[in-house]
C-alpha cells in the first residue's frame, strides 16, 4: 500500500515521503497513530508541500547548528567538580552538566541528548565531548574539568 508519511518514521522515511509499506503495517500502525495517510491524487500534491516545508525547516535548522558549531569549536568550557587528591572526581561529569555549563558560559541552549562522550569524565583535565546538533553538523566541544 502506498502511504504519505505525516511525520518522520524511523526505518521508513521522512515527512512528506510517499512510501510503499505492507497493508497491515499501514492499516494497523501508521494510519491509526496519525503517522501516515493513504496516498491519493490530492494527497500527493499535499505531500509535495509537506516535503517543501520540511526542506525549508531542515535548511534553517542546519544553518543554526552550523552557527553554534562555529562559536563553540574554539572555546573551552570550564566545569568545576569535587575531586580527590589524585585528581579523580567523586562521581563523574555528565552531559547534562556539560549542557548547563555551555548555556551559562556561551548562552547556547544544547540538549543533553545531542552530546556524547567516549568514556565517562571522571578526572580533572581536558576532555572532549562530541556534539551532534543536526544530521550533517557534528563537532567537538573542549571541556576542562577543574577540582573544587
Amino acid at each position: 500500500m502506498n502511504v504519505i508519511l505525516r511525520s518522520d518514521v524511523s526505518g521508513v522515511g521522512k515527512t512528506g515521503d510517499i512510501v510503499e509499506v505492507a497493508d497491515g503495517y499501514a492499516r494497523n500502525f501508521l494510519v491509526p497513530r496519525g503517522l501516515a495517510m493513504k496516498a491519493s491524487n490530492g494527497a500527493v500534491n499535499q505531500a509535495a508541500s509537506m516535503r517543501k516545508a520540511r526542506d525549508v525547516r531542515d535548511g534553517r535548522d542546519r544553518s543554526a547548528a552550523e552557527e553554534i558549531a562555529r562559536e563553540l569549536v574554539g572555546k573551552t568550557i570550564t566545569i568545576t567538580a569535587k575531586a580527590g587528591g589524585a585528581g579523580h572526581l567523586y562521581g563523574s561529569v555528565t552531559t547534562t552538566e556539560v549542557a548547563d555549563a555551555v548555556k551559562v558560559q556561551t548562552g547556547h541552549d544544547l540538549d543533553r541528548r545531542n552530546l556524547s562522550t567516549d568514556n565517562p569524565i571522571r578526572s580533572i583535565g581536558e576532555h572532549e565531548v562530541q556534539a551532534k546538533l543536526h544530521a550533517d553538523v557534528r563537532f567537538v566541544i573542549s571541556v576542562e574539568v577543574v577540582g573544587a
